[in-house]
């Protein structure tokens, strides 16, 4: 196990290093600049201001300082943001879209797995047809289509929620099921298909010959390994939803990280944008972790391989 941590720990610090390499280099091949405005600014102000933050250094330089303040925790400092650092803005967007990621995993796990469960276990049957066209019907929605109308029902109409905004305690709720009910179309149809993979086993049958009731059989043997799909699918899912989910913030005027992360690429904000990618990046690769440290626990078989 030990052996199986340090190989994953340091898988995941090339794969930290390789984000901010690409989102460094993306970055500088767009055009624009941090110092760009609508007013036109003096070549010799500018030079000033790219050699106080270190822009007038070679490219490979200025890469090397930034990945030396991620990993020493000493960000280098943005001309966008002003009197703040990023790890400030990380710390005041993160908790706003955690608020709404853990609600939003919650529902799409109790929307999901029953809604799998139930269709695997009534295959081509009525159920079955149902709950794979509601599913289908849930991912075919885009994120911009539902959370509208969900905030012109509930905010608008029944005006049981705020439609936009991040003012009430309650805020989160809309978001919060704009996204539950997406992703939980997709944990139904990996929940079904692994559902009917692992009762078609061996074991299932033997043990459904030695009298075990059929709820025994899914709840006890069946499920436990049925829901390593879905352990696959939450890894990156959930660090997605922590870091903000793009579509849904704007939506809804939300100030989570996904705000921030696309206001810095589009400010040409380098510092900030490298920042988040390096926060998203180091989300996957624990969640990642944790996924197969779970996984290794529930199949013995897999086991902790390096």
């Amino acid at each position: 196990m030990i052996r199986f941590l340090l190989s994953r720990t340091v898988q995941g610090i090339f794969v930290v290093l390789g984000v901010l390499c690409i989102t460094f280099l993306l970055l500088r091949l767009a055009p624009g600049g941090p110092f760009q405005s609508e007013r036109a600014v003096e070549p010799h102000i500018r030079a000033r201001q790219e050699a106080h933050y270190g822009y007038d250094k070679p490219w490979f330089i200025q890469l090397a300082r930034h990945i030396a303040g991620f990993a020493t925790f000493n960000f280098p400092p943005s001309p966008k943001l002003k009197g703040m650092g990023v790890e400030e803005v990380i710390a005041q967007g993160f908790p706003i879209s955690t608020a709404i990621a853990i609600p939003a995993l919650l529902i799409a796990l109790l929307i999901g797995v029953p809604l799998g469960t139930i269709a695997a276990l009534r295959p081509n049957q009525l159920e079955d047809r149902g709950a794979m066209l509601l599913a289908t019907l849930f991912i075919c929605t885009p994120s911009m289509v539902l959370g509208p109308l969900l905030g012109m029902l509930f905010g608008l109409r029944l005006r049981w929620f705020n439609a936009s905004g991040w003012y009430s305690a309650d805020d989160w709720v809309l978001p919060a099921m704009t996204l539950g009910i997406i992703y939980s179309a997709y944990i139904a149809r990996l929940t079904r298909g692994g559902l009917r993979e692992t009762l078609a086993q061996d074991f299932i049958r033997t043990a459904r010959a030695k009298g075990a009731s059929l709820a025994s059989v899914v709840f006890r043997h069946a499920l436990k390994l049925a829901c390593l799909p879905v352990l696959n699918y939450l890894g990156p899912t959930t660090a997605g939803l922590l870091t903000g989910s793009i579509v849904v913030e704007t939506v809804f005027q939300i100030p989570g990280l996904g705000q921030h992360f696309v206001g810095a690429a589009v400010n040409r904000n380098y510092e900030l944008a490298m920042a988040c990618a390096a926060f998203y990046a180091l989300l996957i690769v624990g969640f990642n972790l944790l996924v197969d440290l779970i996984q290794a626990i529930l199949n013995p078989r897999i086991g902790f391989r390096s």
